[in-house]
């Protein structure tokens, strides 16, 4: 498959690790701040092939993982709504509340419907027009456009009966609070493909000039993460910093403009609480006024408690790279994929879900 294939080819991953191996330098700290990078370093053995000056840190890139326990919550009480019908993806279902799930809330007999997406939940509004729809909204810059499409076709065709919870995420404020917070000592992040074909190369240029830390955009397949690593080396050994763009085929310069100014005319940016990192100034987006109306948590009046996190949890510890899964002690042991305890062990681009699977028994898979 042209564009996919050679970037799956063994001989030139190898080439890829040598040019890698052969290079001195310090020891560096990496962070991919992706779920789908997470799972790509896990399933092809990207790790084992690195030198061991190079530790890759995973970071929060899960969207799913970095919503607040208290938003949880309030998809719960929103789910536990009579006469409510509650539109959600499915990595939601199981991510545990304070008192209960998604699935819990539906196996008591709410209306809770699992979509691939939030036009699929429109369609439920139109097709239930005495009956108020609630999509969950849940996702970074790549997620919040397609939401705003679904506002706007809803606002269009008169659909009134069709709400959002908003709890989108904004990326590049969580890379500057993770670098304010100075914890880790990030010697360079991998950006993520899929963020970075909305929001382009310039949020990372601003955050590089001011930290001094170098970012390269990078698909998803072993060669893609094997040549974003090794020109992210080359900026690291050689105090250059800057941004450099390694998933051309997927990211323009300037992102999607269309997206953007979709997403930009549903959506402002505002204060938002991840979990792990506390509330970030301008890290998620609230509903610009003339969409007020489809906001769920004012419409609905949701009101929820102040959240605890699970007892014993790492989740938060995990997300902002201060711990690896194995060293919550939980993983494995009362959290699992089957009777998860943090979000990190359910969602499909989790961290712990990643180390679960692939790390088990210490072996990961390979590139060949």
């Amino acid at each position: 498959m042209k564009h996919v294939d050679e970037y799956r080819d063994p001989a030139a991953a190898r080439r890829l690790v040598e040019k890698i191996r052969a290079l001195r330098g310090r020891p560096v700290r990496i962070m991919e701040i992706c779920g789908t990078h997470t799972m790509a370093v896990f399933r092809h053995g990207i790790r084992s092939l690195l030198p061991d000056r190079i530790s890759l840190i995973s970071g929060p890139g899960c969207p799913v993982c970095v919503t607040s326990q208290q938003d949880i919550d309030r998809c719960v009480e929103v789910a536990g709504i009579p006469g409510i019908i509650t539109a959600t993806f499915g990595d939601l279902m199981r991510v545990p509340g304070t008192r209960s799930t998604l699935s819990g809330e539906k196996a008591r007999g709410a209306d809770v419907r699992v979509v691939y997406g939030p036009l699929e939940a429109v369609e439920h509004a139109r097709s239930h027009p005495s009956r108020k729809v609630v999509f969950l909204g849940v996702g970074f810059e790549t997620t919040a456009p397609t939401v705003a499409a679904a506002l706007l076709t809803a606002r269009r065709e008169g659909l009134d009966n069709f709400m959002v919870l908003s709890m989108h995420k904004l990326l590049p404020p969580a890379m500057d609070a993770l670098l304010s917070q100075g914890e880790l000592g990030i010697d360079g992040f991998l950006c993520p493909g899929h963020v970075s074909t909305i929001i382009g190369e310039a949020p990372y240029r601003s955050i590089s000039r001011q930290y001094g830390v170098p970012c390269v955009i990078a698909g998803f397949e072993p060669v893609d993460l094997l040549h974003a690593v090794y020109r992210l080396l080359l900026r690291i050994d050689g105090e250059t910093g800057g941004v450099e763009n390694c998933y051309s085929r997927g990211v323009a310069p300037h992102g999607n403009p269309g997206a953007l100014e979709m997403m930009r005319s549903v959506f402002r940016p505002e204060d938002a609480c991840w979990r792990g990192l506390g509330t970030i100034t301008s890290g998620g987006l609230g509903f610009c006024e003339p969409f007020r109306d489809r906001n769920a948590l004012e419409v609905l009046k949701i009101q929820v408690e102040e959240a605890v996190e699970p007892k014993g949890c790492a989740c938060g510890e995990v997300i902002r790279g201060m711990k690896t899964p194995p060293e919550c002690p939980l993983f494995r042991k009362s959290c699992t994929p089957v009777n998860p305890v943090g979000p990190c062990m359910v969602s499909g681009e989790g961290t712990c879900a990643a180390y679960f699977r692939y790390h088990g028994d210490g072996t990961e898979e390979t590139v060949g």
